[in-house]
């Protein structure tokens, strides 16, 4: 039924035998200014960092989210976010899963970020992320973060659990032809500013001239421009959803009608001679209006692998 299960009470043992204290004793001098290591020693005792230690599931029929979880002692919401796949509540028969050895989530690292600077925004210790990371000598591009509490804290990581998302109104990929996502959801480097900026949205390179299309049924709600997206198409949808369409050429609908997911809605805007771009974004309704989501979380084929 499963393959490569961990053992858990090993990989808690070795991860409490090599607390940061007793770590870095061995290693060299925690410079907290920094972020870095001032030394350490290539005798290192460090454990193989977690992302080299995730071990496969393959889902059985009649499983679900929780009972997976709990056979592996995890929190659900630590599968939905090391498996973009299923973080719509979607499970079948046959999927493989990722289970680390304890809870937490990968995460992409912002170039000229320390230890440090991971630390203080996911609210843990930088000698424990460098430590369940391997001690890299290099900050990688991507990391381990443990605990589950800043995942819960915030809404609009891949909290989106099996109960809120059981019918997802969001079923079709926005463009008639997949494309490359060039820019992510969330936090990264603006290339042209050199600083940390936050994107509502993802960005979709795809064909020249492919066709926009609704990625859900839902209705209208804007068509207009954007002072720095440019011309702006807003879909609103079932279950307080909404889609949005910006970076887009020759608008084929008109606020209030109602659209079927894959009607096509405008066409992409050329991006190079051969390649044009889709600005795309999922927000949800609350009592602070439209929050920005993570796509991914809602259409599997946009979520970051």
């Amino acid at each position: 039924m499963t393959a490569n299960r961990p053992d858990r009470r090993g990989s808690k043992r070795q991860l409490v035998s090599y607390t940061a204290a007793g770590l870095l004793s061995l290693l060299g001098t925690w410079s907290a200014a920094t972020g870095h290591l001032t030394a350490y020693s290539t005798d290192s005792l460090c454990p193989d960092p977690v992302l080299q230690r995730l071990v496969t599931h393959s889902v059985q029929s009649g499983e679900t989210i929780d009972s997976i979880a709990t056979e592996y002692g995890l929190m659900p919401i630590t599968l939905l976010a090391l498996n973009p796949a299923i973080s719509n509540g979607s499970l079948t028969a046959g999927t493989i899963l990722k289970i680390p050895p304890f809870n937490g989530a990968a995460v992409a690292v912002p170039a000229g970020q320390t230890w440090q600077d991971l630390a203080t925004r996911y609210g843990t210790r930088a000698d424990v992320l460098f430590e369940v990371n391997g001690c890299p000598t290099t900050m990688p591009a991507q990391v381990f973060i443990p605990g589950v509490s800043w995942l819960l804290e915030n809404a609009s990581s891949a909290a989106t659990t099996a109960e809120a998302a059981t019918s997802n109104p969001l079923s079709t990929y926005p463009l008639t032809a997949e494309g490359q996502v060039i820019a992510n959801y969330g936090w990264q480097t603006d290339p042209v500013r050199n600083e940390l900026v936050f994107s509502s949205g993802i960005t979709v390179e795809t064909a020249l001239g492919t066709a926009v299309v609704a990625a859900g049924r839902g209705t209208i709600a804007y068509v207009g421009t954007d002072a720095t997206l440019g011309t702006l198409i807003v879909v609103n949808h079932q279950q307080g959803l909404q889609t949005r369409y910006a970076q887009i050429l020759e608008p084929q609908i008109s606020v209030g009608d109602q659209v079927q997911a894959g009607q096509q809605l405008a066409i992409t805007t050329p991006h190079t001679e051969e390649s044009s771009i889709l600005y795309f974004e999922v927000r949800t309704n609350s009592n602070l209006g439209w929050v920005a989501r993570d796509p991914g979380n809602y259409i599997p084929e946009l979520a970051v692998r």
